[in-house]
Protein backbone atom coordinates (compact mmCIF):
# COMPACT_ATOMS: atom_id res chain seq x y z
CA UNK A 1 0.00 0.00 0.00
CA UNK A 2 1.25 3.58 -0.90
CA UNK A 3 2.21 6.08 1.98
CA UNK A 4 0.23 9.10 1.70
CA UNK A 5 1.95 12.21 0.67
CA UNK A 6 1.10 15.41 0.85
CA UNK A 7 -0.85 17.68 -1.97
CA UNK A 8 2.22 19.70 -3.02
CA UNK A 9 4.84 16.37 -3.19
CA UNK A 10 1.57 14.83 -5.20
CA UNK A 11 1.51 17.86 -7.88
CA UNK A 12 5.39 17.62 -8.04
CA UNK A 13 5.06 13.83 -10.14
CA UNK A 14 2.06 14.90 -12.20
CA UNK A 15 3.66 16.64 -15.49
CA UNK A 16 1.13 15.81 -18.23
CA UNK A 17 -1.74 18.81 -16.84
CA UNK A 18 -1.76 22.20 -18.29
CA UNK A 19 -1.10 25.42 -15.53
CA UNK A 20 -4.90 26.05 -16.56
CA UNK A 21 -5.86 22.42 -15.32
CA UNK A 22 -3.95 23.05 -12.28
CA UNK A 23 -5.43 26.46 -11.34
CA UNK A 24 -8.27 24.86 -11.36
CA UNK A 25 -7.32 21.62 -8.66
CA UNK A 26 -6.03 24.18 -6.64
CA UNK A 27 -9.11 26.07 -6.43
CA UNK A 28 -11.30 22.83 -5.76
CA UNK A 29 -8.52 21.55 -3.06
CA UNK A 30 -8.38 25.01 -1.55
CA UNK A 31 -12.40 24.94 -1.70
CA UNK A 32 -12.06 22.15 -0.07
CA UNK A 33 -9.53 22.61 2.45
CA UNK A 34 -12.23 25.11 3.61
CA UNK A 35 -15.02 22.87 4.05
CA UNK A 36 -13.20 20.89 6.17
CA UNK A 37 -11.62 23.35 8.45
CA UNK A 38 -15.08 25.88 8.67
CA UNK A 39 -16.85 22.50 10.03
CA UNK A 40 -14.03 21.36 12.58
CA UNK A 41 -13.84 25.27 13.83
CA UNK A 42 -17.63 24.70 14.32
CA UNK A 43 -16.64 21.36 15.71
CA UNK A 44 -19.28 19.49 13.76
CA UNK A 45 -19.55 16.04 12.75
CA UNK A 46 -20.53 14.84 9.21
CA UNK A 47 -23.56 13.54 10.48
CA UNK A 48 -24.29 16.96 12.60
CA UNK A 49 -23.31 19.62 9.04
CA UNK A 50 -25.86 16.75 7.01
CA UNK A 51 -28.94 17.98 9.32
CA UNK A 52 -27.88 20.88 8.89
CA UNK A 53 -27.26 21.35 4.89
CA UNK A 54 -29.24 18.67 3.53
CA UNK A 55 -26.22 17.36 1.96
CA UNK A 56 -26.01 13.39 2.89
CA UNK A 57 -22.88 11.86 5.20
CA UNK A 58 -21.50 9.84 2.65
CA UNK A 59 -21.53 12.69 0.03
CA UNK A 60 -19.93 14.87 2.54
CA UNK A 61 -16.86 12.44 2.93
CA UNK A 62 -16.81 11.79 -0.43
CA UNK A 63 -16.37 15.39 -1.45
CA UNK A 64 -13.80 15.99 1.79
CA UNK A 65 -12.20 12.61 0.47
CA UNK A 66 -11.74 14.49 -2.79
CA UNK A 67 -13.55 11.55 -4.68
CA UNK A 68 -16.20 13.42 -5.83
CA UNK A 69 -16.72 16.95 -8.23
CA UNK A 70 -19.97 18.70 -6.23
CA UNK A 71 -22.33 20.58 -8.12
CA UNK A 72 -22.04 24.54 -6.99
CA UNK A 73 -25.40 24.07 -5.51
CA UNK A 74 -24.69 21.33 -3.62
CA UNK A 75 -21.05 23.20 -2.71
CA UNK A 76 -23.31 26.44 -1.46
CA UNK A 77 -25.79 24.46 0.28
CA UNK A 78 -22.75 23.13 2.49
CA UNK A 79 -20.78 26.19 3.42
CA UNK A 80 -23.94 28.46 4.55
CA UNK A 81 -24.51 26.71 7.78
CA UNK A 82 -20.79 27.35 7.88
CA UNK A 83 -20.95 31.09 7.82
CA UNK A 84 -19.00 31.01 4.65
CA UNK A 85 -20.19 31.24 0.93
CA UNK A 86 -17.88 31.82 -2.60
CA UNK A 87 -17.20 34.78 -4.15
CA UNK A 88 -16.14 35.38 -7.58
CA UNK A 89 -13.06 37.44 -8.21
CA UNK A 90 -11.26 38.99 -11.03
CA UNK A 91 -8.33 36.68 -11.87
CA UNK A 92 -5.09 38.85 -12.13
CA UNK A 93 -4.10 40.23 -15.29
CA UNK A 94 -1.49 37.36 -16.20
CA UNK A 95 -4.22 34.96 -15.82
CA UNK A 96 -6.80 36.25 -18.30
CA UNK A 97 -7.32 34.47 -21.63
CA UNK A 98 -6.34 37.59 -23.68
CA UNK A 99 -2.96 36.98 -21.84
CA UNK A 100 -2.19 32.93 -22.02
Amino acid sequence: MNKRTNWDDLKKEMTALSKDDWDEIDLKVKIVGEIINARREEQLTQQALEKLCGVKQPMLARIERGETDPQLGTVLKILRPLGKTLAVVDLPTDCTAGNQ
